[in-house]
């Protein structure tokens, strides 16, 4: 891979400054916070900023790519983004002296790509809304589930590594990192291929389809999840990653102690899962048909997050039975009164902010204070984490959002 001189500037211009940053002995202390945090012990609420509208946020020409070569733009903008958060909503971010190669894999999939009509509201957003034609109606449908099929391309990681290490390897340590944990939301997926109204529609006319279909699904990852082990191409999650839709993966419980660091288990890791359109399913309809087939999947993992978008003040009791569950999440449709009864300190409680603020015509930094405050009030039994996500858009105006990350730095320090 040839590089320019000058992609080579620039990227290792980008490389020093996020090796300056990440020198800084604020990220220790940022580590120890959320440790622990995962722990289940008091103190400062941890405070994350995810899921950014990034087409809205470049300001003075700070996240504007220079390099030329499509290798080259891609880290580019991997270190711009980095550089972004830590200047304006760091939070209790991390930055690394180290920058990751990922392995490059190739999976099959699942059988079913999803036939969708799309709405933009913005056209240099990603944020759209979907109306799906179903794949899934009858029992043989169930069939187009397929078992995906992993294969691991060791040439061309090499060549990818090779050349970070050529272009800024003297600058941030270059390391190679398989998957690092999944995104295990089955429900997602089968509303994509069934349609919202029908499946949900069949979760009582027609269970045993239902049954049938999250059954195959859930195999299928496992399936998947055997291969990534087998393959050896799983990677510690007990880091700088984000967990479930939740914050940094930090802990001293992970991995095992029998883990052996060249063949990482999904053991080792932190496991995740989410039934986000069973928002409003009772706690019977939501294990019978989410979470004892999610049972499945996060009882091979070492500790477990729940939950996203869904409320689950009112299904604590239920998520009781996931082995090694650590983090419940907790959405802005969530009673945080009832949430705070029901979670008490024996999980972290994962609050989402409404990122609704956000977005408003006028915004309103002193009702996002009071919004926050009120909540760390009430939730003052409790271990909690502070997660903005969800974050379609700030009406591009960038500075809202590093208002609201200055603000809540300030108000969790007083709930320390």
């Amino acid at each position: 891979m040839r590089v320019s001189g000058e992609d080579r500037t620039i990227l290792r211009r980008l490389a020093d400054k996020q090796a300056r940053i990440a020198a800084l002995p604020v990220h220790r202390e940022a580590i120890l916070g959320w440790k622990r945090l995962n722990r289940l012990e008091p103190g400062k609420p941890m405070v994350w900023i995810n899921e950014i509208p990034w087409h809205e946020m470049d300001v003075n020409g700070e996240l504007t790519l220079q390099t030329s070569d499509p290798f080259c733009r891609i880290q580019e903008r991997r270190l711009r983004m980095t550089i972004y958060k830590w200047e304006h909503m760091r939070g209790d971010m991390v930055v690394e002296p180290v920058f990751y190669s990922p392995l490059v894999i190739h999976d099959t999939g699942f059988g079913i790509s999803e036939d969708v009509d799309i709405v933009r509201t913005d056209q240099a957003s990603d944020i759209v809304s979907r109306h799906f034609h179903p794949q899934i109606q009858e029992e043989g449908d169930i069939e187009k589930i397929k078992m995906p099929r992993v294969t691991y391309d060791a040439e061309a990681t090499e060549r990818n590594l090779s050349c970070l290490e050529s272009l800024f390897g003297d600058i941030l340590t270059i390391e190679k990192r398989g998957e690092p944990g999944f995104w295990f939301a089955p429900w997602d997926q089968l509303i994509r291929w069934w349609g919202v109204q029908g499946a949900m529609m069949d979760v009582a006319l027609r269970p045993e389809l239902v049954h049938h279909a999250m059954e195959r699904l859930v195999t299928a990852h496992l399936c998947r999840l055997d291969q990534y082990e087998a393959l050896n191409l799983l990677s510690l999650n007990n880091n700088n990653v984000r967990i479930g839709s939740g914050g940094l993966g930090y802990c001293d419980e992970l991995p095992q102690p029998d883990c052996d660091p060249e063949h990482v288990r999904p053991v080792d890791l932190w496991g995740c899962a989410a039934a986000q359109i069973f928002s409003a399913v009772s706690p019977a309809m939501h294990e019978e048909f989410a979470l004892q087939y999610e049972r499945r999947w996060l009882q091979r993992f070492g500790l477990n997050y729940y939950g996203c978008c869904e409320p689950l003040d009112l299904k604590v009791d239920m998520l009781k039975s996931v082995s090694n569950l650590r983090k419940i999440s907790m959405s802005p449709r969530a009673d945080v009164d009832r949430a705070t009864n029901n979670v008490g300190d024996h999980y972290v409680f994962s609050y989402k902010p409404n990122p609704a603020i956000l977005a408003e015509y006028t915004w309103n930094p002193d009702q996002a204070r009071r919004d926050l405050q009120e909540v760390l009030e009430k939730t003052r039994s409790c271990i909690v984490e502070v997660i903005l996500k969800d974050i379609s858009t700030v009406c591009y105006q960038p500075q809202r959002l590093w208002e609201w990350g200055d603000m809540a730095a300030e108000v969790t320090a007083e709930f320390a």
